[in-house]
């Protein structure tokens, strides 16, 4: 008589750095980290080559600028679902903004000592683009793109994408904190990631969780405006969050907004679209979305130091509702 087990396939993790944060890959299979993390790489140079607002050479950059109206898949895809979510918002998602962006510092440049509003909301809009075949073109040559909201989320969706034509289903892909995961975790249960606690000044990824979520087959991002801003002469709140439609920097009750949706890209332009909207409006919308298989976890101002919690009822009982928090029906 003879016997034998089936091998166990291992999990291996791949880190490195995309998009100028960091890459953290977990997934069962036998193909060597090594292998991976080199498909990694050639993603992050592609998006960039496609879609940074950082480097001149970009074909973003080169559109931006009037120097090309040529357009390639991810620039048509990212504007094909961008649209679809301003549409959703009203207009408080657009990424048009990039004129704002950059008037405000946030694209890498120094900012403007006073931003003359109303003089750029002229050419904000993503009304006033379109793409006809595989060309783009503008109602105003003066019109810009910023995909910042979105180009990480599906950078992360590309990635997924490449293990999952690997042969490989289970795994998890972290790009900066946004995520998208697949199958089970190597102790056989879901995923398992953080939501942080948005204080200002929070600048240690994962060193202050304000809630663990267990996650399968989905994607889930993260906005919030507790890292990136600034103080301004008066020593008012400037955030990178931009409302397209006033062009003034976002203030809300809303500090975060956490999303889980099909796709990263997804979530990661639900993310900023929520925090856009401001507290109200999102919890409205979220209301909605349950139907897309969208869910959310809110994070708002409370009394004094003390925070609010609103989720989407889909979350439960993955989330166990506690005193301050408030499910969203």
């Amino acid at each position: 008589m003879s016997s034998c087990s089936q091998k166990k396939v291992p999990y291996v993790k791949v880190e490195g750095v995309m998009l100028g944060t960091f890459m953290n890959v977990t997934a069962q299979t036998e193909i060597p980290a090594s292998e991976i993390y080199d498909k990694m790489m050639q993603i992050d140079a592609e998006a960039k080559a496609s879609m940074s607002i950082f480097d001149d050479k970009s074909l973003l950059s080169r559109l931006n600028s009037g120097q090309t109206d040529e357009l390639d898949d991810h620039i048509i895809y990212c504007l094909e679902l961008s649209r679809r979510i301003s549409k959703l918002s009203g207009g408080a998602y657009d990424v048009t903004v990039a004129p704002l962006v950059k008037a405000y510092g946030f694209a890498g440049e120094d900012r403007m000592s006073k931003v003359n509003i109303d003089s750029i909301l002229e050419f904000v809009g993503i009304d006033k683009l379109r793409v006809e075949g595989r060309r783009l073109v503008k109602d105003d040559e003066r019109v810009q793109i910023d995909f910042n909201s979105i180009a990480k989320g599906y950078v992360v969706d590309l990635a997924a994408q490449a293990l999952e034509q690997m042969g490989i289903e289970n795994f998890l892909v972290d790009i900066g904190g946004e995520i998208r995961c697949s199958g089970l975790n190597s102790k056989g249960g879901p995923w398992r990631t953080g939501v942080e606690t948005p204080f200002d000044g929070n600048n240690m990824l994962g060193a202050h969780v304000q809630q663990i979520i267990s996650l399968s087959d989905c994607a889930m991002a993260t906005s919030g405006n507790y890292r990136r801003f600034y103080l301004d002469e008066q020593g008012r709140k400037v955030a990178h969050t931009i409302d397209p439609q006033t062009g003034k920097s976002v203030i809300t009750e809303l500090l975060s907004a956490t999303v889980i949706a099909p796709t990263c890209a997804e979530a990661d332009a639900y993310g900023t679209m929520f925090m856009a909207m401001g507290k109200e409006r999102a919890i409205e919308l979220a209301r909605t979305l349950a139907e897309r298989d969208v869910m959310v976890y809110f994070i708002t101002a409370g009394r004094g130091e003390e925070y609010e919690v609103y989720y989407s009822r889909k979350l439960f009982p993955v989330l166990k509702a506690t005193e301050g928090c408030v499910a969203i029906e």
